[in-house]
This record gives structure tokens, C-alpha cells and sequence, in this order.
């Protein structure tokens, strides 16, 4: 089984809160390679790039007001089944519930609700790929994920097009 990619973001809260140590250490412990990281601000035409599909949202400004209060650490982490694994890993969006039914969760040890939850990760290999790509513009692709992403965007976006307007 090939590995895969993901991204893992410190959000502001965890750097505030010297969590970043402690969650490098989990995620190596995990199994998981750190194959790029930095720190980097957020300005509010990035942050509201980077969460885009929440735009429409009641929560959006916050989200971005939150999201530029401080710098952020974002990494590129590598392992079989990585995105799975990560998003298991720091639990549920919301870190009062994580408290809950997760305790053992990145969010349950350093989040404080659903929006200041402490850390981010992609959802998707779709999304792992945008936003990676998003901070880290060199990544470079396995033919097996490049594949895939071809594949998905063909399925997505071409053949309902050729199905509805056949030649």
C-alpha cells in the first residue's frame, strides 16, 4: 500500500497555548513522516481563501477573524492512510465534544469549542492536494496520487459534462 499526504495545521490557539511540541511528538509517534512545515500569518484574503466552501457560513467571519489572530504552523505529513489516521487523531471539530468522546484526541488536549479547536486536517485526498498545495506550491506528487486526483477531477468534472451535452 502506497503512502499518503496530508495537511496538518497548528492553528493560532496552538501556538499561543506551546502546544506544537506536544503535537510534533504525537504525530511522529503515530507513524507518521513530517515532510515539510512552517510558520506562517495568515491575512484575511488568505485565511478566506483557505477556508473558501465555508464562505456562506454564519461562523465564516469569526473563522477568519480567528484565523489571522496569530500565526499558524502548517506541515505536510506522510503515512498509509494518512488523511484517515490524522483526522482520527485530533478528533471532532467541536474540542467540547472531543473532551467528551475523544479524550485521548489532539482537540480534547488543546481546543477550546468548535471554532478555536486547535489544529486543522484535510478531509480528502482532493483536499490534502488543494491544500497542500495551498502552502506548499513545490509539493511534489506520487504518480498514484497525481493519478487518482486525474481521476476524480474527470469523474467530478468531465463526464457529467459529456453526459449532459453529448457531441
Amino acid at each position: 500500500m502506497e503512502t499518503e499526504k496530508t495537511l496538518a495545521m497548528i492553528k493560532p490557539d496552538g501556538l499561543r497555548g506551546n502546544y506544537t511540541d506536544r503535537i510534533r511528538r504525537a504525530i511522529v509517534e503515530s507513524g507518521f513522516r513530517i515532510l515539510k512545515d512552517r510558520v506562517v500569518e495568515l491575512d484575511e484574503d488568505r485565511a478566506s481563501q483557505f477556508y473558501a466552501e465555508h464562505s456562506s457560513k454564519s461562523f465564516f467571519p469569526s473563522l477568519v477573524k480567528y484565523m489571522t489572530s496569530g500565526p499558524v504552523c502548517v506541515m505536510v505529513l506522510e503515512k498509509q492512510n494518512a488523511i484517515a489516521d490524522w483526522r482520527a487523531m485530533i478528533g471532532p471539530t467541536d474540542a467540547t465534544k472531543a473532551k467528551a468522546t475523544h479524550p485521548n484526541s489532539i482537540r480534547a488536549m488543546c481546543g477550546l469549542d468548535s471554532e478555536k479547536n486547535c489544529v486543522h486536517g484535510s478531509d480528502s485526498l482532493q483536499s490534502a492536494h488543494r491544500e497542500i498545495s495551498f502552502f506548499f506550491e513545490e509539493t511534489v506528487w506520487s504518480k498514484s496520487e497525481t493519478s487518482h486526483l486525474s481521476q476524480v477531477f474527470y469523474l467530478r468534472f468531465c463526464f457529467p459534462f459529456i453526459i449532459l451535452n453529448p457531441f
